[in-house]
Order: C-alpha cells, then structure tokens, then sequence
C-alpha cells in the first residue's frame, strides 16, 4: 500500500498548485493514501501573515481545514485523503500552536525544526566562519530541539531531521553522534515516528531526510518510519517511494506507519 504524508500547496507561499492538484498526482501515483500538510500560519507571531513566502496566514487556517475535509469526503472511495499539517517547533509558543491545533480533528500533525538561534536550517550563510566548536554547538542546539518537539506530545511525525544538511552538506560530518543518537532515543521512547523525506534532492545536499546512517540507528533504537515526498509542487508526490521502501528494507525495517485519526496504522514493506 502507498502512501504519502507530506505535500504542500500554493497557500504557503512557496508552492504550486492546489490542494485537487496533489490528491490527483497521488491517485496518478497509485497512492492509496495522501496526506496534505501545509505549514502552519505563525501563531506565536504578532503580525497576521509576517512571513508570505514561508507559511499561510492566519486567516487562511481554517479554509485550509475545510477544503481538505470537503476534498476528503468528495474522493471517499478513490483515495484516502488525510488532513494533516507541517508546524513549526517553537519553544515559547508550543501551548499556543497546542491550543490552535487541538481545535481541528488532523490525521496527523508534523513537527519540523526549520530554524536555530532565529537563523534558519537553510540559510547558506549560517555556517560563514564558525570554527569547529561553533558548529558542533549548532548542531547539538538543532538536535536538542528536535528531542523537545518529540517530548512535547504535539507530533506524530518528526519532519526531516537532518535537514539541516540542506544547503550545507557538511553538516553530516559535524562529530556530533551522541547528540544525534540521544534524539533517536528520545524519539523512540516517546513513540513518535520520523519520515524519510525525497525533499532533500532540491536542496545542496541532494538525496534524502535523513542520511542511511541516521537510518539504520533509527532501526537500532526502534524508530518508526513513515513517507514524505515533501512535494512543493504535484509532480513530485510520491517521488522515489519504491526506492526508500527498498532501502528501509536493506536496512531491516518490515514495516513503516501512517496516521489516521491520530492512530498509528503499520504497513508492512
């Protein structure tokens, strides 16, 4: 059975086409299940839409919610449309975020770490002459924030965890195992799942979210794995599926997870 979890549309302002447009490449794809998960608006922010080309605005969160569940029940029977969405982890504002959210039934809520110390994961000029032990810092700081997303109990899904690699591929050889080892465990204990994420072929780095060997110490520790295409326009939904079912297989994972009603549902590989 596939399916996809992470695909985005035009609203958050750095994608094309609508939300019809992924559910149809997703029946194109043979998907039998697709999940729309869209940034979240900011909602610890001030300002209605402080960030146009990041995220939707405010305004626009419950319409998204409503044509995802009107689109869900005109395609009863030729897919299984998800209602699910892509949120930010913000410390400070995690009981806003969980006050929004818990007022709408999503399948699923993704928990994506996109920046550390205000700068984001994919500014090329994060890393500009940070010695070695600035950048063992950031690393660690981004991997501590991922272990607090997966404790706060909002999450179901763990958004690509080492995209940080992004547009810096040297982020992979930062020594820091022990951090990205402890944040498995974590992740693990709090029985959150973790995605592979094709997004990354976009990106400096190429390839996936996260590496193998982040991969085979998720099946060490007993991570669940689920899909993400991380599709920002509709031709990518789907995209290397059978190539990371392989792999999870070459790995030792029999099976991988997907959300319904918050539930987690395994499928065997």
């Amino acid at each position: 059975m596939k399916f996809d979890l992470h695909t985005h549309h035009f609203r958050c302002g750095h994608a094309d086409g609508t939300i019809r447009d992924y559910i149809e490449a997703g029946i194109a794809a043979g998907l039998s299940v697709i999940g729309i998960s869209d940034h979240t608006p900011y909602f610890g922010h001030d300002e209605e839409h402080p960030f146009p080309h990041i995220a939707m605005a405010q305004r626009d969160f419950a319409g998204y919610v409503d044509e995802v569940l009107q689109l869900k029940q005109e395609y009863a029977g030729r897919i299984d449309v998800l209602l699910g969405i892509e949120s930010d982890y913000f410390p400070d504002h995690i009981e806003q975020y969980r006050k929004v959210l818990s007022q709408y039934p999503f399948d699923y809520i993704i928990g994506s770490v996109h920046s550390v110390n205000e700068v984001s994961i994919f500014n090329k000029r994060r890393w500009k002459g940070l010695d070695e032990q600035r950048r063992i810092a950031d690393k660690t700081a981004y991997y501590a924030l991922i272990q607090d997303s997966a404790r706060s109990g909002l999450f179901q899904i763990l958004g690509h965890i080492d995209a940080m690699k992004g547009n810096y591929p040297a982020f992979s050889d930062i020594p820091a195992t022990e951090a990205v080892d402890e944040t498995l465990r974590i992740i693990a204990g709090a029985r959150v799942a973790i995605e592979v994420n094709t997004s990354g072929k976009t990106k400096l780095s190429g390839g996936w979210y996260p590496s193998d060997a982040i991969l085979e110490r998720a099946r060490y520790f007993g991570v669940d794995i689920t899909f993400g295409s991380d599709a920002h326009i509709p031709s990518r939904v789907a995209d290397e599926w059978d190539e990371v079912a392989r792999k999870l297989k070459e790995i030792g994972y029999n099976e991988w997870v997907y959300y319904k009603n918050k539930t987690r549902i395994a499928v065997p590989l």
